[in-house]
């Protein structure tokens, strides 16, 4: 039966949109008084803006909150969004510190506006369906079946060509319902039962314990997803920025980081 397409995003314009001034974005708390250069105008403090691979929402705001609270004098404020659309943002010369992406692809592609990355984390693959599984999922071969509303991340979106790899390794042959640009978009299409199946990380499926249920993929068919993170050349605070990054390799950073599901680097 012929499946039609909901809703293909226009990821160019995602990316327009993105580019918005990013006090708008979340993640963090404000500084009470904060100049547009990002820095505070009277307390003396600096503000960090990070952008960040929408994988990382959950983590990265308990992350900011224990930075913050270890360098009582930095403020930390995040836009999360599909690392293709971070990449934008950058390119297009955003204002921000610090990069963090999905994907070892995208950050090589931004090499002339950044530092040396690090990999912070690795993340697998995993399906997300309706609670108890209704429609019986069994793996990856079953997200072909005949009447399966079936919900992608694009390919440009990290998890979206990780998926598609995993799925063409397995000649599996999926025709999504629609194409999303953030791995979140995924999350959200299978939590409001607009789609039976969707593949995200297994992170966030965690995030949505209770919403989601999952199918997990075998790691012979599985793959792996790294996060490097790198500061940004273009940044007002080179050495807040450095310390930052930095400090995502350390132990307590890496410690919330395996406590939200993410393995080690």
């Amino acid at each position: 039966m012929p499946q039609t397409l909901v809703r293909r995003v226009a990821l160019p314009a995602v990316a327009a949109a993105l580019l918005l001034p990013l006090a708008a974005c979340g993640g963090g708390k404000t500084s009470a008084s904060s100049s547009p250069s990002g820095s505070g105008g009277s307390g003396g403090r600096t503000t960090l803006t990070v952008l960040a691979a929408a994988s990382l929402t959950d983590v990265f705001k308990a992350e900011g909150a224990a930075y913050e609270k270890s360098h009582p004098g930095t403020t930390v404020k995040f836009s999360f969004a599909g690392s293709q659309d971070l990449a934008a943002q950058v390119s297009q010369g955003a204002p921000a510190d610090a990069l963090v992406t999905a994907d070892t692809e995208t950050m090589d592609g931004l090499k002339k506006d950044t530092g040396t990355p690090t990999v912070i984390a690795k993340n697998r693959l995993t399906i997300a369906t309706a609670p108890g599984n209704p429609r019986k999922i069994h793996g990856l071969g079953d997200l072909s079946n005949t009447g399966l509303k079936v919900v992608l991340a694009a390919k440009q979106v990290p998890v979206g060509n990780y998926g598609d790899k995993v799925l063409a390794a397995q000649h599996v042959n999926v025709k999504p319902v629609s194409e999303e640009a953030s791995v979140r978009a995924v999350l959200s299409k299978v939590e409001l039962g607009e789609a039976d199946a969707g593949i995200v990380y297994v992170t966030d499926a965690e995030s949505a314990k209770g919403k989601v249920g999952t199918v997990t993929i075998p790691d012979t068919q599985n793959a792996i997803a790294s996060y490097p993170a790198a500061t940004l050349n273009g940044s007002q605070h080179a050495a807040a920025a450095a310390d930052f990054v930095k400090w995502l390799s350390g132990p307590q950073a890496q410690s919330i980081l395996r406590s939200a599901g993410f393995q080690q680097p």
